[in-house]
């Protein structure tokens, strides 16, 4: 274990101790994270990001720091079926504005929100690292993205990570207005089909609340966790249902 200063923005430093990962695939428990941070250290691996998911734990960091490793308590999540559709995203989805997919350009997706600016971020937690690593797990048929098109341009989506029956959402972006909205709503309305009960949104914000999503404390997270990661995962290419395109 060791102090680490972890620099909020406006130069605010908080010392906490965390937990140096070695070569072995093991993480301290989610419940000794201190302001969410549990652990530093250790790599992107196939086999090491799984396992993190599956403890309710996920890397973040920034370009030219350590890998960081994070556990918050609360936790955001979205339930498919509380997710709020607002009457002008429901005449968005009735009207087909856009064209929508699944798993069709994963790296377009993942490289759209690394490179979109964002209102609360200077730059990306994205890095060529985090990347090719998540890259790694689409093509190992664990990562998964829903792309909105318009005119055949890539003009918003989101990613993440699938197991049993949840899904870690990763990052969203959106270029034409409330096509992330359009992605989330499918995604939501796919996995009410396919039984994915739980659609982890990791750490609040005003989008997601508005959309339906709430926080929960970090042991109600890991108990549902325990329930839903007890069904075979849906490895592979995803196809969105004919009638939600």
């Amino acid at each position: 274990m060791l102090t680490f200063h972890l620099c909020h923005k406006y130069e605010v430093c908080i010392a906490m101790p965390v937990y140096r990962l070695t070569e072995d695939l093991v993480f301290p428990p989610p419940y000794l994270a201190e302001d969410g941070l549990l652990a530093v250290g250790g790599d992107l691996s196939r086999e090491r990001l799984l396992r993190a998911y599956t403890q309710g734990i996920f890397p973040w960091y920034n370009e030219g720091d350590p890998i960081l490793w994070w556990s918050p308590d609360p936790r955001m999540v979205l339930f498919p079926n509380e997710m709020h559709i607002a009457r002008r995203l429901q005449r968005t989805l009735r009207q087909h504005r856009f064209s929508l997919s699944m798993d069709t350009d994963f790296k377009g997706v993942i490289t759209a929100c690394a490179v979109t600016p964002r209102a609360d971020q200077d730059g990306t937690w994205i890095t060529e690292e985090m990347k090719q690593a998540y890259i790694d797990l689409f093509d190992a048929g664990f990562a998964h993205s829903v792309e909105c098109h318009h005119d055949g341009v890539l003009v918003g989506g989101l990613y993440g990570v699938s197991l049993g029956n949840c899904f870690f959402g990763e990052s969203m972006f959106s270029h034409r207005r409330d096509a992330s909205k359009v992605a989330l709503a499918v995604l939501a309305q796919q996995s009410l089909r396919w039984g994915i009960e739980l659609i982890d949104c990791q750490v609040a914000n005003p989008h997601l609340f508005r959309l339906g999503a709430r926080e929960i404390d970090r042991n109600q997270f890991l108990k549902l966790l325990q329930r839903y990661l007890k069904h075979p995962a849906r490895v592979g290419k995803w196809h969105l249902d004919a009638d939600l395109c």
